[in-house]
């Protein structure tokens, strides 16, 4: 196990063959680090999996400010892939937000954690403070953070949130990590009811994901309509002879290259294919933009489109990466740097060519089988993912919904007097929830705190979107296989520990 000076759940090793696994979770608690509000509780620390690989996931979770007894619990992870999800804590949605002196914290006021339970994890190994093994693929990701939540659950401090509705929440290349783990986490809860897996069951009820890059065919093609005319801003690109070569490079080869690439090819097809459309599209298409946000011009100067309050806000924003490097003994954290983006676990991720495979197949079964609520949310001044592309994509995948959301009307989203974006709905099973957000960029909430944390709130409660007081969001109801008890139906009668089903978890070797 890796050493962490911290206080410590230990569990016994398990004797397998080639090598002897354990798991704990090793915390600090309540350090007054971010979240100041009183008498809502915090931990921070790491989930050891295996002394071996040394894989350990680090991890920040806050209480509800509200409630947090009757709430439920979501898991948010940042994209990359290889990014830490202190993206998140810290810039948006998280209970604190770093002063201009990157040395103290005011709090949230549009916390998400006045409304739900919050769980904060890099992942994979190597992203943010985590450490391990050399992740590759979607899959694997998933059965190591499945094998990471069943150790978190299993620790006294947090064995009560097991039994609540499980929200995940993510962003940008979320769109692949959201799918493929919501589809993992339910084939491992049927497992359990069946009697093949011991564990706890994930009882994950919604799955939001912003700005996500689910199709790079369907989106690198919205890349060059996006510029021509993004709705609400001036256009990007007007030069009408780039724009045909453009369009002319997508069809000849960034567009053959993904097909070849989805349609069974290898690796380094699928890799070469994203550098393809990238490089001959996507950059041309960005012109002398960020392409976080159109409103800002290549050289960090704002255009006339952008809001100052907005920018400031946006600018301001890594001011947590020296607050947290600065503070990460106190809240538990280990290693000699810390970097927003692993570029190693990016580069491993490109190499296994799952950059270039299309999410939209996962999407789909997962939206078409009704089981859980999905919300697709993006900023639309975002050329990363923009919102007519992630519309395409919702229009165009196969699922018994898809004319029906193709021929609705957008819905003016307005907040106390104020039009913030646009949602159209479409009620399920099978359904899904789409928003646009005005004057955002790829990380909404970053940008449009309140609106982000209303729309959320009211997503999980199952709130109407077309209120237009911002205070009114709904109450959060269980959903009915957690009401039922059937979460904790995998463990034995007074049991809230590990170490009563330990033995179980071969699955970390055999990914059952």
């Amino acid at each position: 196990m890796v050493p962490h000076a911290l206080s410590t759940f230990a569990l016994p090793l398990l004797l397998l063959p080639l090598a002897a696994f354990s798991q704990s979770v090793s915390f600090k608690k309540d350090t007054g680090i971010c979240e100041t509000t009183p008498n809502v509780r915090q931990f921070s620390g790491y989930i050891d999996l295996d002394n071996q690989k040394n894989d350990t996931f680090f991890f920040w979770f806050f209480e509800s400010r509200d409630e947090p007894d009757q709430k439920p619990l979501t898991l948010w992870l940042n994209g990359g892939p290889g990014c830490t999800s202190m993206i998140g804590l810290f810039e948006e949605n998280g209970p604190c937000l770093v002063n201009d002196d990157k040395e103290s914290t005011s709090l949230n006021p549009y916390s998400w954690t006045n409304h739900t339970n919050m769980l904060y994890i890099d992942q994979p190994f190597g992203a943010g403070f985590s450490a391990g093994r050399k992740v590759r693929t979607n899959k694997e990701a998933a059965k190591y953070l499945w094998h990471g939540l069943q150790t978190w659950f299993a620790d006294d401090a947090f064995s009560k949130y097991a039994n609540r509705d499980f929200i995940l929440a993510s962003e940008s290349y979320g769109a692949h990590f959201g799918p493929v783990f919501t589809s993992y986490f339910k084939s491992q809860n049927k497992k359990i009811a069946s009697g093949k897996v011991k564990g706890v069951p994930i009882n994950i009820s919604k799955l939001i994901i912003g700005n996500g890059k689910h199709d790079p065919m369907i989106q690198t093609n919205a890349t060059i309509t996006f510029a021509i005319d993004p709705p609400g801003y001036d256009p990007i690109v007007t030069n009408k002879t780039l724009i045909q070569e453009t369009e002319d490079a997508f069809e000849k080869e960034c567009a053959p290259a993904l097909s070849k690439c989805n349609d069974g090819g290898s690796d380094s097809e699928c890799n070469d294919a994203v550098k393809i459309c990238t490089r001959r599209v996507q950059l041309p298409m960005w012109g002398n933009r960020d392409p976080n946000d159109l409103r800002i011009t290549d050289d960090g100067n704002k255009t006339s489109e952008i809001n100052d309050e907005d920018y400031d806000e946006q600018s301001a924003a890594t001011h947590y990466l020296k607050f947290l490097r600065d503070n990460k003994h106190k809240v538990g954290a280990e290693g000699k740097s810390f970097d927003q983006c692993d570029s190693g676990v990016h580069a491993r991720f490109s190499g296994s060519g799952d950059t270039g495979r299309s999410a939209i197949n996962d999407l789909a079964e997962i939206v078409e089988a009704g089981e859980v609520d999905v919300m697709l949310w993006v900023g639309d001044a975002d050329q990363k993912a923009n919102w007519v592309g992630v519309h395409e994509v919702v229009s165009q995948m196969a699922w018994s919904g898809n004319h029906a959301f193709a021929d609705a009307q957008m819905e003016s989203l307005k907040l106390d007097d104020q039009e913030v974006g646009q949602y159209k709905v479409i009620d399920g099973p099978p359904g899904i929830t789409f928003v646009r957000v005005y004057q955002a960029g790829h990380q909404m909430p970053q940008y449009q705190r309140k609106t982000a944390a209303t729309v959320f709130a009211r997503f999980i409660n199952g709130a109407d979107m077309g209120e237009t007081d911002s205070s009114k969001v709904g109450k959060f109801r269980p959903s009915r296989n957690v009401a039922s008890g059937a979460a904790n139906s995998a463990l034995p009668a007074g049991t809230n520990n590990l170490t009563a089903f330990v033995a179980s978890f071969i699955v970390l070797l055999t990914f059952v």
